[in-house]
This record gives C-alpha cells, structure tokens and sequence, in this order.
C-alpha cells in the first residue's frame, strides 16, 4: 500500500498475502493511539475472535512518542518509546486474531492539524483495500485533541468515498471521555460481557503505559462495568461489562450533516432532558 510514510507498518499476524488478508476485513478500528483499539473497539474485536468469516482489522495512527513514562521507562527516548509501543500493538494484533493492524506513524501534531491531510488520505487507502462493514473510532466528544483529530480524519475520508462503498454503520466510542451523558435510547450499547479473560489479556500487553503510570487496564474494565451496573436503574443487570457508543452512521449517510450541530445536538438533548427532570420537580 502507498502510505505517506515510509515508516508506516502493515502486520498480518497469520502471514496471508497482503491483498487477500485486506478484503476479508469486517470489522475495522481507527483509533489514535497504541491501545485505544483495544479499550474503545472491544467489541469489534470480539465480534470477529476465533472466525473465518469475519475479521477485525486495526489503525493506529500516531507514533507513541508522547507516552508517559516513569518507572522502568522513565528513561527511554521517545525512538525507544515509539519501538516498545509498536511491538506492543503488533503483539495485541497476535491476541486478538486481527486479520490486519495498520500503524501509520503520524505525529500527534499531524493528527491535530486542520490543514494537514496525509492522514486522511492513508485512511481512504485502507478503507478502498478493506470495504470494511463496521468502522470503530473515536466519539467526536471526546475531550482528547488527537482522539477528534482521528474521527474527523475518518469521517472526512467515508464522506470522500461513493456512498455504495461505504461502511454499513461508523461508531464512536469511549476512551477519554464516557458516553453516559448521551439519553438512553441515542446509545450503541455494545454487550462484552464474559470476556474479560481476552480484555485482560489484551490491556495487559501495554506495560509501557500501565507501568508507565496509568492503570488504563483497571480504568476500562471498571468503566464498562459501570456502564452495565448504572444503565437502567430498575432491572438487574442484564450484562456484566457494556460499551456505550455514539451512532455516527448519519454523518456518513448525510454528507449535508453538519459535524457539529451533529454532536451539539447530542449534548443539547441532554441538557433538555436534565432541565426537564429538575423542572417536574420544581414545579415550573
């Protein structure tokens, strides 16, 4: 594939030649950072695990030279870094059975940039080579600045293609920043309950980060099952881990959709219904 940087990577875990190992691609996760696939597309990759006829493909986008580090890294260079970070995603990739992990090498401030297109125009190559059905990003919500960077990069690039190529459904998950807030019957509810070896598994891979000095691996198990123990506050639980998601499937759909009356939007029928809630009780 003709990618903007000559450090970009394709890996195929099972070694199927590279044309073949793309078009099988089901299920594709776009995400910014090593990791993010496997806390926000867990469900994707579940959706895939251990089957032939379907197959999770992962993106990462940047190059991991921004990591924390302390501990045993507190010394590592951002080169060292960005290897040890490469070859915790590849070994992820090796976990989940993905058909395809992509890492594209783009500097965070690439990512960021409104002008700055080359990340756009490598997730349009990977999307023309995969067709996937499903596309997992981050939720355009989302209070990290290279996390938006990615999601607008991916919706620009589907709004780029003919509409009878593009994904069935575009999903915007949880990472930094919760779906919580979004009403009831807006969420994608995304049930991974029972897996939670694989999740360990796969969220483990990341010593950089979790010895580096943040517990992501505690963090996303205990959200997702926040998430299934305060979804419905008068029934038990029906699951035991769940993954809220952001239908973005109407901006793909709709090139006329404004990105940010799309999301606004969101966030205003929230505010509505907290207003309406506190008003009953008011009396006004």
């Amino acid at each position: 594939m003709n990618l903007h940087l000559p450090t970009a990577s394709l890996f195929i875990p099972d070694s199927l030649p590279e044309t073949e190992a793309l078009a099988r691609i089901t299920h594709l996760g776009i995400g910014a950072h090593q990791d993010d696939l496997e806390f926000m597309a867990f469900h994707g990759i579940l959706e895939c695990f251990a089957r032939d006829d379907r197959w999770f493909g992962g993106v990462t986008c940047t190059d991991g030279a921004g990591s924390s580090r302390i501990g045993v890294y507190a010394d590592f260079s951002d080169v060292q870094m960005k290897a040890i970070r490469r070859k915790e995603q590849d070994t992820a990739a090796v976990i989940g059975g993905y058909g395809a992990m992509f890492q594209l090498d783009h500097p965070s401030s690439a990512v960021k940039s409104a002008t700055d297109l080359s990340l756009q125009q490598d997730i349009s190559a990977i999307l023309a080579a995969t067709r996937p059905e499903v596309v997992y990003t981050h939720n355009p919500a989302d209070k990290h600045d290279t996390h938006i960077g990615v999601t607008i990069a991916t919706l620009l690039a589907i709004r780029a293609m003919p509409q009878e190529m593009r994904p069935r459904k575009i999903i915007g998950c949880e990472v930094w920043r919760n779906l919580d807030w979004m009403p009831d019957g807006e969420k994608i509810l995304m049930d991974v309950s029972g897996r939670d070896n694989l999740a360990a598994a796969l969220n483990g891979v990341f010593d950089s980060q979790i010895a580096g000095g943040k517990r992501y691996d505690l963090a996303t198990l205990g959200r997702r099952s926040a998430n299934a123990t305060f979804f419905d506050s008068h029934s038990t639980d029906a699951a035991t881990q769940l993954i809220f998601g952001m239908d973005l499937t109407p901006l793909i759909a709709d090139d006329s959709l404004d990105i940010s009356d799309f999301v606004c939007g969101a966030i205003d029928r929230f505010r509505d219904d907290v207003r309406s809630k506190l008003n009953q009780r008011i009396g006004q």
